[in-house]
């Protein structure tokens, strides 16, 4: 082999060797952003990562000025009422002197925003310099399966109970993660007074206000409120059904009771022995009653609810048999008995 001939190998190989090292960088890259989400284009690749059977927490990068300035943070909810799919708690937060940022951004009523804003505004909190230099946000997805055994388990926790938990720790995940936490503004659904009242005690240094339809009041708690009702959409866009169910574009409409798409779903997925798709919150009367009438009833046994009984002489009867003088009356053993046999005191 010439000289000039090995000189062009070389390169070749070099050329390669470039290649693969581009490729597992794009790898790196590409594990990386599946971990994060930094625009609305990577939120539903990160929520399809997740075992959908579970809870799924995501804290996105905390602004250096909210670890520094105080704070205030809204919490809300998406999807509470459906019978379909996950709900999802969101919180979000920037300085008090920030305000202009959410008004920048158009943060108003998430429910009287169109689908198409709500995915502007949060690409914009992810992509934003004026936003995300100043504006943090987190997410609990909770699983429809988390929430049908909460309810039916033996300890009921009812829904009240299982959204009080996701917002108390989300807001603990912002003050895990440095966030100078200093006012509170929640939307509730339930009777304020208690739900105040159960977040002054778990958080007593912080102002907390908690109000229906706070997310049409306070723009902090409107950001929220987008942040969760975007996840949740993506989380039904991106839907696997580990059942092996192949619903085109996902079309089985809102989630909601009323829904005429959502009944026929419910009707035409049934399974007579297990129920639903995953999918489905069984605890709700909607899928209840569409089971009551088709699916197979089932029968558990139940454990035996009898004493057990022993064959022997119970432990407990050496101790009974006293005169009221307190004297122990005992019946003699049955070895002496038999024998003929008895105690001697005096010889």
């Amino acid at each position: 082999m010439s000289d000039q001939e090995d000189i062009v190998v070389k390169k070749e190989n070099k050329s390669i060797e470039n290649i693969d090292e581009s490729d597992e960088e794009s790898d790196d890259m590409d594990l990386k952003d599946s971990l994060k989400i930094s625009s609305l284009k990577t939120l539903g690749p990160f929520i399809a990562s997740k075992e959908n059977s579970r809870n799924t927490v995501y804290v996105s990068d905390v602004p250096e000025i909210c670890k520094d300035k105080p704070c205030m943070l809204g919490v809300d909810e998406a999807g509470r009422g459906p019978v379909l799919g996950p709900m999802v708690y969101g919180i979000s937060y920037c300085p008090l002197e920030s305000k202009k940022a959410l008004e920048d951004l158009g943060c108003a009523d998430s429910k009287q925003l169109t689908e198409e804003k709500r995915d502007i505004i949060f690409n914009d909190i992810n992509t934003k310099d004026y936003a995300t230099s100043c504006i943090g946000w987190a997410v609990e997805i909770i699983s429809p399966n988390t929430i049908s055994t909460s309810m039916y388990r033996r300890s009921k926790c009812s829904l009240n109970e299982v959204s009080m938990d996701s917002a108390m720790g989300l807001i603990q995940q912002a003050i895990d993660a440095g966030v100078n936490i200093a006012e509170v503004y929640v939307d509730t659904v339930g009777p304020p007074e208690k739900y105040q009242e159960k977040l002054l005690k778990r958080f007593p240094s912080f102002k907390i206000t908690v109000a229906k339809k706070a997310d049409s009041t306070y723009p902090i708690v409107s950001a929220a409120s987008i942040c969760a009702k975007v996840t949740r959409d993506h989380a039904l866009k991106v839907w696997k059904f580990p059942e092996g169910l192949v619903i085109k574009d996902n079309a089985f409409g809102s989630g909601y009771p009323g829904d005429p798409v959502t009944r026929r779903f419910l009707t035409e997925h049934i399974d007579l022995v297990f129920g639903f798709p995953r999918l489905v919150r069984f605890s709700w009367s909607t899928a209840e009653n569409a089971l009551a009438d088709k699916a197979y009833d089932m029968e558990f046994d139940e454990p035996d609810s009898e004493k057990p009984k022993f064959a022997g002489t119970k432990l407990t009867k050496f101790f009974k048999g006293t005169t009221k003088s307190g004297e122990v009356i005992r019946e003699e053993c049955r070895f002496f008995k038999q024998r003929h046999l008895g105690s001697v005191m005096e010889f």
